[in-house]
């Protein structure tokens, strides 16, 4: 059973404690600022593997202190991209590992997997542009969201008239190379992403719901499980199958 300890204890973090023990889990320590715990050789102690769902703000801080106490690590934790880098090389440097994604869902990443299949095929057939959509509630803080961006490189890598994605709003005719992918926030909308085939005669859509959080905490466990003793620097999306298939 692998070892963990939760970092940040929002909805997340509390719902990955009450999945913990049933994903082959056992939660040692639950470290934030609100219940006055903080990363530490001694809160660490027993631990194997790290799952960190905080603030981007934190997570650079967070890799370091955690990477210099010799700990593997589950980063749950988006819009952190632009560190990338950097928190590789910390990793590398204390010689620990780490996996990381823009969405653990196991549903999500199966759809990332359709998607690949479904725009290869489309590619072929001249007749069919591509869009994309993705909506969510009214308190998520950044947009396009991560996901979205992953579409949009599926989408881009396989599609030979798509160079690159358009999130902004357009006062012109958009051009033939450009993806459009829009978003929407509003309400309590659950996250929505839907990529869409177009032609005179018919469209064709492809879409992923996110009925509540159980598929990213699901994802994130049975990550903790995959990295605990391995080195590294891992991306979710790019050793899923094998993930799913160790359970």
């Amino acid at each position: 059973m692998t070892k963990i300890a939760i970092i940040g204890y929002g909805q997340m973090g509390q719902l990955i404690e009450k999945l913990a023990l049933e994903n082959n889990c056992q939660v040692v320590t639950i470290i934030d600022p609100k219940l006055d715990s903080e990363i530490s050789e001694e809160s660490l102690a027993n631990v194997d593997v790290c799952i960190n769902f905080t603030v981007p703000d934190v997570v650079l801080t967070n890799i370091d202190k955690i990477s210099q106490l010799k700990k593997n690590i589950v980063l749950g934790t988006t819009g952190w991209s632009d560190k990338k880098e950097i928190i590789r090389k910390i990793v590398l440097k204390n010689d620990i590992g780490l996996i990381y994604a823009s969405n653990f869902s196991l549903g999500m990443n199966l759809f990332f997997s359709i998607i690949d299949n479904s725009t290869k095929l489309m590619n072929q057939v001249s007749e069919y542009d591509i869009w994309g959509l993705e909506m969510h509630h009214n308190k998520k803080i950044d947009s396009p969201s991560g996901t979205a961006k992953i579409l949009s490189e599926i989408v881009i890598k396989n599609t030979q008239n798509k160079s690159h994605a358009q999130y902004d709003r357009l006062n012109r005719k958009i051009k033939q190379q450009e993806l459009h992918f829009g978003s929407i926030r509003a309400g309590n909308i659950p996250g929505t992403h839907l990529i869409g085939f177009d032609s005179v005669a018919d469209t064709i859509e492809i879409k992923h719901i996110a009925r509540n959080r159980e598929g990213l905490a699901i994802g994130a466990l049975k990550a903790a499980n995959w990295v605990k003793g391995k080195k590294g620097f891992y991306d979710f999306k790019k050793v899923f199958s094998e993930i799913i298939n160790k359970g």
